[in-house]
């Protein structure tokens, strides 16, 4: 029996909290986007101005969040190996690493964003709302960026509930504020319309990162005060970010040029497109909870060598993710029409969405099994063959089917069923290698 525990109990102990923390960064975007999108002036406008800037700023994110994945497989191997003392100076070292790309990205991208968001295909107002919108809450990144890469820490020390206490202020707090900002109180507060969610995104990023900063001091032994020379872990750190790094810009290439088709169909498809996409991020997110356990955990067993073990924890948690999708499938069925409405009243708008949302609810149980073992092979320190399918899936995957169905005209039903193709790609290439790898070694 090995060192690690696989149980039913510490996997919901690990993933329970994981999907609290996981669906903040989702909960800040749906909710500016349900909140502007019913502002009685301009709503539709300002609903396809989140979107777009929603979708570009969720790119950037998850561009260098993914070394938040590299640091928890890092300290979780470590940690199995009995060598958690022999990392010392670098969380800080990873943590500043973090904070000078993001610095990297916010001031390459600032002063361009204009024609960056002309390429997604915003015009006119929507325009105008998206660089508002943008240059208020694109501060935020840094802040996101830190965040994330203390979540990475606990996760490395196999703890998810302090995450979980972050990411629920934040969520909390951003909702509170949207309504404040976006339509004021009155005598009190004016309102603020688009530029009212960004600044009520930005300060909720603000609050959860000095909350991290905070219960990191508190709640472990690591001193964020950083000391050279650079870890040798660094160098590892470096190249699995690296490689998750080019794996991002495969998949955010998907999404943005999803994005940028669907504004290229009008104003009422991108905010349709927008309800649809948030949903979809929302549930991706929720599906990355017992994800986030395999990562946690799998490390961990193959720290330990622990191949039979890994083996059950791979059935486990993809077993209870599809049932967490499938509950997710049933939900959005019963509330079909309700989805729509939480985010915008115009009837062409719910009219396209609710001609495709069905193609979003296909997608959830493809998503369950892509994301575990996306999940899971991060933990095992396989970046590069992550980053390998990601450029397969949205080379050979997702864009020859997105410019056919866009030939045929298909709309936004075509954008969502190339969607669909992208993540089974995905989810076969990663079966595929796990059966051919990781199954031979449970008897060796």
């Amino acid at each position: 029996m090995g060192l690690t525990d696989i149980s039913f109990k510490r996997i919901q102990q690990l993933a329970i909290p994981a999907i609290i923390s996981g669906i903040a960064e989702p909960v800040l975007s749906a909710t500016d986007a349900a909140i502007v999108g019913n502002i009685q002036e301009f709503g539709m406008e300002s609903l396809a101005a989140v979107g777009i800037v929603g979708s570009f700023l969720s790119a950037i994110i998850w561009i260098l969040a993914q070394t938040r994945s590299a640091i928890a497989t890092i300290v979780a191997q470590n940690l199995a190996a009995g060598k958690l003392k022999d990392l010392h100076n670098f969380p800080a070292q990873a943590i500043y690493f973090n904070l000078v790309l993001s610095l990297i990205v916010l001031f390459s991208t600032y002063f361009f964003v204009e024609e960056i968001f002309s390429l997604m295909n915003a015009e006119g107002m929507v325009l105008d709302f998206s660089i508002d919108y943008y240059n208020i809450r694109v501060w935020g990144f840094p802040l996101t960026l830190f965040t994330f890469a203390v979540f990475g820490i606990f996760r490395g020390l196999q703890n998810t509930f302090w995450p979980m206490i972050i990411a629920s202020v934040g969520a909390a707090l951003n909702i509170g504020l949207d309504f404040m900002l976006v339509y004021g109180i009155e005598g009190i507060i004016l309102p603020m319309g688009i530029k009212g969610a960004a600044w009520a995104s930005l300060l909720s990023q603000l609050v959860m990162a000095i909350l991290a900063f905070v219960l990191l001091l508190q709640k472990t032994d690591i001193s964020l005060r950083l000391k050279l020379p650079l870890h040798p872990e660094m160098r590892r750190l470096v190249e699995m970010s690296f490689n998750l790094f080019l794996r991002s810009l495969a998949l955010n290439t998907a999404l943005i040029l999803a994005t940028r088709e669907a504004a290229d169909l009008g104003n009422e498809y991108i905010a349709a497109h927008t309800i649809a996409f948030n949903v979809w991020i929302f549930t991706a997110f929720f599906l990355d909870g017992y994800g986030a356990a395999g990562n946690i955990l799998s490390g961990k067993l193959l720290g330990e060598r622990n191949f039979k073990d890994l083996w059950e924890l791979t059935k486990k948690v993809n077993l209870y993710n599809i049932i967490v999708a499938l509950a997710l499938v049933l939900i959005g069925l019963f509330l079909y029409k309700p989805v729509g409405l939480l985010f915008n009243k115009d009837e062409n708008v719910l009219s396209i969405f609710y001609g495709m949302f069905f193609l979003v609810l296909i997608c959830l149980p493809l998503n369950a099994i892509a994301f575990t073992f996306d999940s899971i092979f991060k933990g095992l320190g396989e970046m590069r063959y992550l980053r390998n399918v990601l450029i397969g899936a949205t080379l050979f995957g997702f864009i020859p089917v997105l410019y056919f169905t866009k030939f045929m005209d298909w709309g936004l039903k075509g954008i969502w069923l190339a969607m669909i193709i992208w993540v089974a790609y995905r989810g076969i290439a990663l079966i595929f290698k796990y059966q051919r790898k990781y199954i031979p070694l449970i008897e060796v």
